[in-house]
């Protein structure tokens, strides 16, 4: 997996994404931030794409009850227990059936080969914090996220 695509935009999240919108600096001095904290250049040039797209995406408009069905390119980057995360998050009510669009989207957007369990929490926090009247659903994912609460159900 491209880690430092990765690590970027955790960086960003943990360090701007309690940041009145008002008092945000300029994307340049972030960009100036990532490079003397010694992330690759392209690497957050990646990391902005990426970010755009979550926020100038259209939400994917699905139906409340819908089975998905994944690509072949999407089984090969989402394991077994990726897929069952999203399961779990959409049964639970975190994930409405657009969100779990958007994260699959957002996630084979990283160009990874494989993606871990942890960053997919971290991709359906992102995504969380980038929808609209989605607070309720951020915090049980910040949870999940925060004080590693097992999602496996027994």
């Amino acid at each position: 997996m491209k880690e430092n695509v990765f690590d970027v935009l955790l960086y960003l999240f943990e360090n701007y994404m309690d940041e009145d919108p008002e008092q945000m600096p300029d994307p340049d001095s972030i960009r100036n931030e990532l490079i003397a904290a010694g992330f690759p250049q392209a690497d957050i040039d990646k990391a902005f794409l990426w970010l755009e797209s979550l926020s100038n995406g259209h939400p994917i408009q699905t139906t409340i009850e819908t089975f998905r069905i994944y690509s072949s390119d999407e089984l090969a980057k989402l394991d077994q227990e990726c897929r069952g995360l999203l399961l779990f998050l959409e049964q639970s009510g975190i994930l409405n059936p657009s969100n779990r669009e958007l994260v699959i989207d957002r996630a084979m957007a990283l160009g990874a080969d494989d993606l871990t369990l942890e960053n997919l929490k971290w991709i359906v926090l992102m995504v969380l914090f980038s929808q609209p009247d989605q607070e309720a659903a951020f915090e049980r994912m910040e949870d999940l996220v925060y004080d590693n609460i097992p999602v496996a159900l027994h």
